[in-house]
């Protein structure tokens, strides 16, 4: 697999020649030899490029979730690098002054809380109404072909849900950026540069690719990526622990009460649509349960294809308070109701919880909400599945 950045570098950036170039990025984004895009351009436009941008967690990515950045100047090239979380999350008019060409190149992980996506729509937002080129260059997403979970009702958008998308949306940065010039209606010259040597059955992790780094501090590895849609509810069910500031953060859960080796066998009864769940012992990194042994619970993404992994996120809130109760669950100390409807960007999903509704009957809810997306998502779709190329 060659990400775009790479696909551009062997181009001889033909996008970027005798133009002033702004960059959104993170360390995350590294090439093919280990650089990251940002010390790739710098080395190739060398004072062409004028000006970086950072989403959530900073360009240097030493911000912790939530955590204000702030802007800067390069202490090495001496050029502006302007936090797009915290003081402002769009760039200004005077922030793309003297831009000819806008770079980004994140690395997301296709899903609708993760705030990389909204920081890519007021990007692109504001590049339109400055009238800046966009150039897009594309990176994997974990689970390329799951689209999944609740569309967003928009009374609840927010920064956590900025589009009207599902919470799981299967597309990479490149093939976002065309949807959102289309659904967004916006008058932006846009180019994207796909990866090469990459289909969508290649999500699992297979080594030929450039090396992951962590683009927050929570996700730490590509599997945690795979599954952090699944257990990100425990940001506003504290009670539940996921293993933040631990090497399997959004792998596993915990909680004091839980007894993982009969609710494994009680979810084996009916199989998580992609995954499995096995007992896993770990000590918690953070919370009120810091530093405890937990008789917790792992998550494993056997088939990335049929992975679902927000349906996985309700079979499990389902099995925990049929197993446990309703109340540790959903009414310990801490609980944040109004940021669970956010993260899935509706109040129902977490209503029906709590009314007991069969959770085949909300993903049947959720299935029909999601046509005219897919249709919609269909059209901007950039690879192949292997089976598809035959």
């Amino acid at each position: 697999m060659i990400t775009g950045i790479d696909v551009l570098s062997a181009k001889r950036f033909d996008l970027l020649r005798n133009r002033r170039v702004g960059l959104l990025s993170h360390q995350a984004a590294l090439t093919a030899n280990g650089a990251t895009s940002a010390q790739l351009l710098h080395r190739a436009l060398g004072s062409r490029l004028t000006a970086l941008y950072g989403p959530e967690h900073g360009f240097f990515g030493q911000a912790s979730a939530g955590e204000h950045t702030f802007s800067r100047r390069h202490p090495d090239w001496d050029i502006p690098v302007y936090a797009l979380y915290g003081e402002r999350s769009a760039p200004t008019p005077e922030m793309l002054e003297g831009i000819d060409v806008m770079v980004c190149d994140l690395q997301d992980l296709g899903v609708r809380c993760y705030t990389y996506l909204a920081t890519l729509r007021n990007m692109l937002e504001a590049c339109a109404a400055a009238q800046v080129e966009v150039v897009v260059t594309d990176r994997p997403i974990p689970l390329p072909h799951a689209v999944d979970g609740p569309m967003l009702d928009p009374r609840f958008a927010s920064f956590v849900a900025p589009c009207p998308l599902p919470l799981v949306y299967g597309m990479t940065p490149a093939e976002t950026a065309l949807w959102l010039r289309q659904t967004l209606k916006l008058d932006l010259n846009l180019q994207v540069v796909p990866m090469a040597e990459w289909q969508r059955d290649d999500a699992a992790w297979d080594g030929s690719r450039p090396a992951f780094l962590p683009p927050s501090p929570g996700i730490k590895t590509w599997e945690s990526a795979m599954t952090y849609a699944a257990t990100v509810f425990t940001e506003a069910l504290p009670g539940i622990d996921c293993g933040r500031n631990t090497n399997l953060a959004f792998r596993v859960l915990g909680a004091p009460w839980l007894r993982a080796e009969a609710f494994c066998q009680r979810m084996a009864r009916r199989p998580l649509p992609g995954m499995t769940l096995h007992p896993h012992r770990y000590t918690a990194g953070t919370g009120t349960h810091a530093g405890r042994e937990f008789d917790g619970v792992r998550l494993t993404v056997t088939d990335p294809v049929r992975a679902r992994p927000a349906e996985v996120s309700l079979l499990l809130l389902h099995a925990l308070a049929e197993e446990y109760g309703k109340a540790r669950v959903w009414r310990h100390k801490g609980v944040r109701p109004n940021w669970f409807d956010k993260l899935y960007g509706t109040d129902r999903t977490r209503q029906q919880l709590l009314a007991d509704t069969p959770p085949s009957a909300i993903f049947s809810e959720w299935r029909k909400s999601r046509r005219a997306f897919e249709r919609a998502r269909s059209n901007c779709l950039l690879y192949k599945d292997k089976t598809e190329c035959v």
